[in-house]
C-alpha cells in the first residue's frame, strides 16, 4: 500500500506543471554543491571527456560538455520550435488579436534589458557582446513558479506568460543565429540548405512519418554545426517543417511535441543545468555584481524585463492595438514581468556563446543566478500579496453585502 502511495506521489509530481521548475532548482543546487567541494576537479574532467568518433570524412568527437550544449540543447530547441509553430498555427499566436499583446510585450522585454546591459558594457572589451544575456526568459522556471500560485492568479495569465516566453525564445534563437555564430563555412551551409529544402518538400507532400523529418534533421545538425552557425538552430528549422493542422486532428508535430515534453523537461534541461551552473564561489565574486557585466545582467533581468513588458503592454492597450486577457489586470502584468526576469537556462546558454573568458563566464552565470532568484521571489511574492489584498477586499465587500441583506 505504501509503495502504491509513493508511486502515486511520484507520478503526480511529474504530471504537475511546476515539476520541471522544481527539478531544475534541485539540479542547480546539486551543481553548485559539486562545484564547491572536492568533487569539482573530477566533475570538470568528466565534462572535458572526449566522446564520439572521427575519421578523414567525419568529425564527431567532442567534449561531453559540447555534446550537452550543442547536441542535447538542439533537442530542446526542437521542442521550442514545435511549440512556436503550434502556437502560430492553432494557439495563442494564431490570430492577430491574440498574438499582438504577448508579441509586443516580448519585444519590450527584449529591447529594454539589452539596452540596460549595453549601457553598462558598451566600452568593455570582453563583455560588450553579451547584450543578449538578459533578453531571455526561462519558460520552465517562470511557468513553474506561476503554477505554484495555483488559482491565486487567473488562468489567462499563465497562457499570456507562456505565449510571451515562446516569442521571447524565438527572438533569442534569431539573436543566436545572427549574432553569436562563428566564422561561416559556406559549403556546409549549402549542404544544410539542401537538407532543409528536402524537409520542406516532405512537408508539401504531406508525409506524416516523423522519421522522414528527424533523420534528415540530424544530418542538418551536423552540417550546421560545421558551418559556424550554432548547431541548436537545426532543431528549430527541423521543427518548422513538421506537418500540423489548425484543428483538433493529432498531427506529426503534436505527436513529437508530446513525446519530447517529458524527456526535455526531466532529462535534458536538468543535465544542462548540472553541467552549466557549476559555479565555484570565490572571494570577491559578489563584488562582480557591481561591475559592468554583473550590473548589466542583474539590472537587465530584474528591472529591464518587467519595465519593458509592462511599458509595451500598457502602450499597446492604450493605443487600442491590443487588450488585456480576461480577468487579468495591470498588477498581474507587473507580477508577470518580474517572473519573466528569470533568465536562467537561456541566459546562461547565451552567456556561454557571447563571452569567451572562463572567469567572466563564471561571473555571468553567477549574475544570472542571482537575478533569476530575485526575480522569481519578487514575482511570486508580488502576485501572492496582490491576491491576498484582492481577496480581503472581496471578503469585505461580501460581508457588507450580507449585512445589507440582513438589514433589509
Amino acid at each position: 500500500m505504501a509503495k502504491h502511495i509513493n508511486l502515486t506521489i511520484f507520478k503526480n509530481f511529474f504530471a504537475s506543471s511546476s515539476a520541471g521548475g522544481i527539478l531544475l532548482l534541485i539540479c542547480v543546487i546539486i551543481s553548485l554543491t559539486i562545484a564547491n567541494t572536492n568533487l569539482a576537479d573530477n566533475f570538470e574532467n568528466l565534462l572535458a571527456t572526449q566522446l564520439g568518433f572521427e575519421n578523414s570524412a567525419v568529425q564527431l568527437r567532442y567534449p561531453l560538455q559540447l555534446w550537452i550544449n550543442d547536441g542535447l540543447m538542439a533537442i530542446f530547441f526542437l521542442l521550442v520550435g514545435l511549440e512556436i509553430k503550434r502556437e502560430i498555427i492553432e494557439g495563442e499566436l494564431s490570430s492577430f488579436s491574440h498574438a499582438i499583446l504577448p508579441v509586443l510585450a516580448a519585444v519590450g522585454g527584449v529591447i529594454v534589458p539589452a539596452c540596460i546591459y549595453s549601457y553598462f558594457n558598451h566600452n568593455e572589451t570582453y563583455t560588450s557582446g553579451g547584450w543578449g544575456i538578459p533578453m531571455a526568459t526561462d519558460i520552465a522556471f517562470a511557468l513553474g513558479i506561476l503554477s505554484l500560485l495555483g488559482k491565486k492568479v487567473p488562468s489567462r495569465l499563465k497562457i499570456f506568460l507562456a505565449a510571451l516566453a515562446i516569442v521571447d525564445d524565438l527572438m533569442a534563437i534569431l539573436v543566436i543565429a545572427i549574432f553569436y555564430s562563428g566564422d561561416l563555412h559556406y559549403n556546409y551551409l549549402i549542404y544544410a540548405g539542401i537538407v532543409l529544402v528536402i524537409l520542406i518538400i516532405f512537408n508539401r507532400l504531406r508525409i506524416m512519418n516523423v522519421w522522414f523529418y528527424i533523420l534528415p534533421g540530424i544530418l542538418m545538425w551536423y552540417f550546421i554545426h560545421h558551418s559556424g552557425i550554432h548547431a541548436t538552430i537545426a532543431g528549430v528549422l527541423t521543427a518548422l517543417t513538421l506537418p500540423t493542422t489548425p484543428d483538433d486532428t493529432v498531427s506529426p508535430l503534436e505527436k513529437l511535441e508530446h513525446f519530447l515534453g517529458n524527456p526535455v523537461n526531466f532529462i535534458i534541461m536538468p543535465i544542462f543545468a548540472i553541467a552549466n551552473t557549476n559555479i565555484t564561489f570565490e572571494g570577491g565574486m559578489s563584488q562582480g555584481l557591481l561591475q559592468p557585466l554583473g550590473m548589466g545582467i542583474v539590472l537587465g533581468l530584474f528591472l529591464g524585463k518587467p519595465i519593458g513588458i509592462f511599458t509595451m503592454s500598457w502602450l499597446a492597450v492604450k493605443l487600442k492595438i491590443a487588450k488585456l486577457p480576461k480577468n487579468v489586470d495591470w498588477m498581474h502584468v507587473a507580477g508577470l514581468g518580474l517572473l519573466a526576469g528569470i533568465g536562467f537556462t537561456m541566459s546562461i546558454f547565451i552567456a556561454l556563446l557571447s563571452i569567451n573568458r572562463p572567469y567572466l563566464q563564471a561571473e555571468a552565470k553567477f549574475a544570472v543566478l542571482i537575478a533569476s532568484v530575485f526575480s522569481g521571489l519578487a514575482g511570486y511574492g508580488f502576485l501572492s500579496a496582490y491576491n491576498k489584498k484582492n481577496k480581503a477586499i472581496k471578503d469585505d465587500d461580501d460581508s457588507e453585502s450580507d449585512t445589507d441583506i440582513e438589514s433589509v
